[in-house]
């Protein structure tokens, strides 16, 4: 290669590189600012799919829900929240019938926190409504486009702090 085509292959990687730099900066921007969207239009649906359940009441039901019980000192750890946030949060579900508390019976000094029949109520409803909305929403998107967006979100939420868990009430930004 002459010195003039190295000088041009240089010059023309330079220009790629530089492309693929503002490319990737634009394309960031737009992610940040399409998540910030998907966040606001998340809470306005969770509001309007079960508007007794804040995003951190209902988020926290769930996890004691999957736990199949749980202490609250188990959810302030898991959502790295201070234990009086979640004690205010527990106190709204356990007031709405939605969790109630039994003895620990590996210490019965401590109590479990249970989901009732209400609570497996409210988050069968909500589940059924969510689902519900994104079929509505992805309903015309093709098969393989559902699959890749499933598979980009799953890798996007594996980056978040903790393992891929967002705490409670936060945005996976």
């Amino acid at each position: 290669m002459t010195d003039v085509s190295a000088e041009k292959s240089e010059e023309t990687l330079d220009r790629e590189t530089a492309s693929q730099a503002v490319d990737r900066e634009t394309a960031s921007q737009a992610i940040a600012r399409e998540v910030i969207a998907l966040t606001r239009r998340a809470r306005a649906a969770a509001a309007r799919l079960h508007p007794e359940l804040s995003l951190v009441t209902h988020t926290i039901l769930t996890h004691v829900h999957d736990q199949q019980g749980c202490n609250a000192t188990d959810l302030a750890t898991h959502y790295m929240l201070d234990k009086s946030t979640v004690s205010r949060q527990v106190s709204a579900l356990l007031k709405m019938g939605l969790l109630e508390r039994r003895p620990d019976p590996r210490d019965h000094r401590a109590q479990i926190l249970e989901v009732t029949e209400a609570g497996y109520s409210a988050l069968a409803a909500a589940a059924h409504s969510r689902q519900a909305m994104f079929d509505d929403r992805l309903g015309d998107w093709d098969t393989s486009d559902l699959v890749r967006f499933a598979a980009y979100l799953e890798r996007y939420n594996r980056t978040l702090p903790g393992g891929g868990r967002a705490a409670a009430g936060e945005a996976a930004a």
